[in-house]
């Protein structure tokens, strides 16, 4: 999970923000995860490495602007819960009902769905677009409102 997530992400922030630097501009936008920000059963694995990944995102955008100029950028987006490969055996039964967690998330998650991957695409593009000029090193959720919601 650390290899995959934390330096799955870190590599290719280097390779491009050296060139981003070159050029003195440019976006980087990583992908977290709402396991960064609430600890959750059974991906404790996954959840340090996003975590690490958030830290690394802030850490990165102090980093490129001070030393490059405000031209780049760095900054993230932290789905919530969305049905992948990797988790669709823990989400979904084979009759693609929903499993026990698969319920509570849905239960905790005030929109009552899973994401789509559409929902990423307008964060995406607001990031990288000019209306987010003075935006640096922040981690945004697109999570249907789970992060929010206490639960009452």
């Amino acid at each position: 999970m650390i290899a995959l997530n934390l330096e799955g992400t870190l590599l290719p922030s280097q390779v491009f923000g050296e060139v981003m630097a070159r050029a003195g501009q440019g976006r980087v936008v990583n992908i977290s995860s709402m396991a960064a920000q609430r600890a959750m059963t059974r991906v404790v694995g996954y959840g340090v490495a996003k975590t690490g990944v958030e830290n690394a995102t802030r850490w990165l955008a102090v980093e490129l602007a001070r030393s490059f100029g405000e031209g780049l950028r760095v900054n993230a987006i932290a789905p919530g819960f969305f049905i992948g490969e990797q988790n669709r055996a823990l989400l979904l039964n084979e009759d693609s009902t929903l499993t026990a967690r698969g319920q509570t998330i849905i239960d905790h998650t005030p929109a009552g769905r899973f994401g789509e991957p559409d929902d990423l695409i307008g964060t995406l593009i607001w990031l990288c677009g000019p209306g987010a000029s003075f935006v640096n090193g922040i981690v945004v959720p697109v999570d249907g409102g789970f992060g929010a919601f206490s639960g009452m």
